[in-house]
């Protein structure tokens, strides 16, 4: 049986634009959300967002590129460009034995918005010439190959904001069964706009409270909606033995994925959980582990049926034995992510486990008497860890959970 490790893993996100940034701000708990920048909220309900910061497209990835490429992707060449500087992997595998899957939930929706406008104002010359590659969401994954000389599988995935966990799980299961030795994997996101803001925030799946300090409480009793937010992932993902003969740093052990659908709402989770409880359990490869040693991040967006909902699924799959699990949502921190969501979270799990460290459920003040489990209020708790959970929950009912092992 053919073994799956991490060798290389880049992130840029609402708490910093490299892992180590990343790491640090996590782990202290500090806030990434804030006002709205990107444009002006004032006939807005929505004021909050987790946005990027300080980052510039042209300085990490050259004028030309920033100038053909869609936020979304720049994010995403900025992530793999630090995950595969890393890895060091490139110039050791054959390119037809490397891959990438790669997605978005929404993909260039900024630059489909502001050559809509040119359409609108300035007629059909003034669409750019580049807006179709710009925009289709696979184009992510398309750079990312082109970029990394990768003639293996390229595969771009959507299963909305559980994109980015579906994309490892998938590369997982491409080197586990023989069909590539090393996959580029993670999702990307840039969609705080007024169009994507105003239309979440319509189908009340948003936060109107404006301050960036509480809008964000998963698994509070005042939770009320998500917060948006952007940012991108990438992990390197590769057979253990071509990782081992080049004398790569493994950073942990890939070693099971659960992919399921509801089959039940377009939007809403089951709340009988029973297909979300499905997927933790096929992400385990062992049965009898010691639940006081695992992390769980959570999907935990903060919104009454998700938070409730994964509380149910984590009952279900391990009974009372679920109060033994360590619990967290980073989107308290970080915010939503959509599509990069699972990726950056992932990359998170990682970082638990080096670290022996659950990172904290910030902004969390009142307990709701329904979810009893143990969510890491506040503070960052150092544990022993063996195995950390990502899992994550989609619009159309995609559920996605990939377990990593310490190394």
């Amino acid at each position: 049986m053919r073994r799956v490790v991490i060798t290389g893993m880049g992130t840029v996100n609402p708490l910093g634009n490299n892992v180590e940034d990343f790491k640090n701000a996590m782990f202290a708990g500090k806030n990434g959300i804030g006002t709205i920048t990107k444009f002006d909220v004032t006939e807005s309900k929505y004021k909050v967002a987790g946005e990027v910061k300080g980052f510039d497209a042209v300085e990490v990835l050259g004028k030309m590129t920033a100038r053909k490429t869609d936020t979304f992707t720049q994010y995403a060449l900025a992530a793999a460009k630090e995950a595969l500087t890393q890895s060091g992997i490139v110039g050791t595998i054959e390119t037809d034995r490397m891959g990438v899957c790669f997605g978005s939930g929404i993909g260039g929706i900024e630059t489909l918005c502001t050559d809509h406008q040119n359409l609108l104002e300035k007629g059909p010359r003034k669409v750019s010439p580049h807006f179709v590659p710009k925009m289709i969401y696979n184009i992510a994954a398309g750079n990312i190959a082109i970029e990394y000389g990768a003639n293996g599988p390229c595969i771009a995935v959507s299963t909305a904001c559980a994109t980015g966990t579906t994309a490892v799980g998938e590369s997982y299961r491409t080197i586990l069964h023989g069909y590539a030795d090393a996959m580029i994997a993670g999702g990307s996101e840039a969609a705080i706009n007024p169009l994507t803001i105003a239309g979440f925030g319509n189908c009340q799946a948003l936060s109107d409270n404006p301050d960036p300090e509480s809008a964000c409480k998963p698994f509070d009793k005042n939770r009320n909606g998500f917060i948006m937010a952007e940012g991108a992932g990438v992990l390197v993902l590769e057979e253990y033995e071509h990782a081992k003969a080049r004398g790569a740093k493994i950073l942990a052990e890939v070693v099971g994925y659960g992919s399921t659908c509801d089959a039940h709402h377009v939007t809403a989770p089951d709340p009988e959980a029973k297909y979300v409880a499905k997927a933790i359990l096929d992400s385990l490869p062992e049965k009898d582990i010691d639940l006081s040693r695992v992390y769980v991040n959570a999907h935990g967006t903060s919104t009454p049926l998700n938070d409730k909902t994964e509380t149910t699924a984590l009952k279900v799959a391990f009974g009372e034995d679920a109060k033994k699990l360590h619990i967290s949502s980073t989107k308290s921190m970080t915010g939503h992510m959509l599509g990069a969501t699972g990726a950056v979270e992932c990359i998170a799990c990682v970082l638990a486990l080096q670290n022996d460290t659950v990172p904290p459920t910030i902004h969390y003040t009142e307990q709701d008497p329904e979810l009893d489990l143990d969510y890491t209020p506040n503070k960052a708790v150092k544990t022993p860890l063996d195995v950390a959970l990502c899992s994550n929950l989609g619009f159309g009912g995609h559920n996605a959970v990939v377990a990593f092992k310490k190394a």
